[in-house]
């Protein structure tokens, strides 16, 4: 286990992952649609909110435990799903559940993840983890997907509304991104120069979508998988769709993508459990707003009909305090995670949850507050947040 106390802030982690994870991964990762309009803004709209000091307040016996859909967490935080997290770091997915139970805070495995459904519930003990799906043209797979699900004892599924076709992102074209790379003269330079990378993918024979090859019907190796997926993804995705998801899968349901208060309403009619306010970290639509500015009006919206989570630039454990002070139950990370993950594996994956939970503790305490569900708006300087 190296000694991670001299890195003290996810920006740290990040440097180090984009050194050490191979471009075009690292790019996937790190980048937005288009102009990346959204995705700046992502991080930057909460760097706007500020914060009430207080003083002369007993900040003994803190805690920032508290529940997310009935589960137990150790703060408002859980895992994202991300695609190809087996890329950033060999065996990536197992190793990120790993270090979120051993913090205990919830794991989302992504449906276009490298290790499987069951390398999860493998690895983990059969520890409840989240899975995430979408909604696909072959409705036989999706239904089989879910059963896999069940059957590895996830106790929340994940539907993406947000995801029926992709938003181009400039870098992964560039870059030429597959997986595994391509063997393209960049891509092989690249590599020679992340040695660390390449010895971890000698050593494992995770290096493809876990959950789909030899699961989908036609897809029996990578040949197959880039065609298979581009005519997946289904443009005619409907509320109808939820419905037959959430009857199918017959637990708590979790539905990521939201960013209107009417659609958010219309979740609520919907029956899910809870609602994700997110814009896919500013990888589909460019130019909609930030996932934090949109919080408080679809929070407002929908009352306590639903609970309300939020994804989408939080690097740190103010942005997670904040999210809270806007009606956000819960708060999801991906990149935040992912770059832990490139940087040092599964310690590294731990070190971005203590920082995250430590400046959460801290900034809890000098707003004024000792329990996390007791945070509310007026831990906010009045003129610098959203509101509904």
């Amino acid at each position: 286990m190296p000694d991670l106390s001299k890195i003290t802030c996810i920006e740290d982690l990040r440097a180090i992952a984009q050194r050490r994870v191979p471009r075009m991964f690292y790019d996937y990762a790190d980048s937005g649609s288009y102009t990346e309009g959204t995705y700046r803004a992502n991080e930057s709209d909460f760097q706007r909110i500020k914060l009430r000091q207080r003083v002369a307040v007993n900040m003994e016996g803190r805690s920032t435990r508290t529940t997310m859909v009935g589960q137990d967490v150790a703060m408002p935080v859980a895992i994202a799903p991300t695609g190809l997290t087996g890329m950033q770091h060999a065996d990536g997915e197992i190793l990120g559940a790993k270090a979120a139970k051993a913090f205990g805070i919830p794991f989302t495995l992504s449906t276009m993840s490298i290790c499987s459904i069951e390398d999860i519930a493998e690895h983990t003990g059969r520890h409840p983890f989240w899975f995430q799906v979408y909604v696909m043209r072959d409705r036989d797979f999706i239904e089989r997907l879910i059963d896999r699900a069940k059957a590895a004892n996830c106790s929340a599924l994940q539907l993406t509304l947000d995801l029926q076709i992709l938003g181009q992102r400039h870098k992964d074209i560039k870059n030429g991104l597959s997986a595994p790379p391509k063997p393209t003269i960049a891509n092989l330079i690249n590599l020679a120069t992340k040695p660390r990378w390449c010895l971890g993918m000698l050593g494992t024979k995770r290096r493809s979508f876990g959950n789909i090859v030899g699961h989908a019907k036609g897809v029996g190796d990578l040949s197959s998988l880039s065609s298979w997926t581009a005519e997946q993804f289904d443009p005619q995705l409907n509320w109808g769709d939820v419905e037959w998801i959430k009857k199918r899968w017959g637990g708590k349901l979790i539905l990521k993508g939201i960013m209107d208060a009417e659609d958010a309403r219309l979740a609520v009619n919907s029956g899910a459990d809870a609602l994700i306010v997110s814009n896919h970290g500013g990888r589909q639509l460019d130019g909609a707003p930030s996932s934090i500015a949109a919080l408080p009006g679809i929070a407002a919206a929908v009352g306590k009909n639903i609970e309300v989570w939020m994804d989408g630039g939080i690097r740190s454990g103010q942005d997670v305090l904040k999210a809270r002070a806007l009606g956000a139950q819960g708060t999801l990370i991906g990149r935040s995670f992912l770059y832990g993950l490139g940087a040092f594996g599964e310690a590294g994956v731990t070190r971005a949850l203590q920082i995250i939970q430590k400046e959460l503790d801290i900034t809890m305490a000098f707003c004024g507050h000792t329990n996390i569900n007791n945070v509310d708006s007026s831990i906010l300087l009045p003129g610098t947040f959203p509101t509904a």
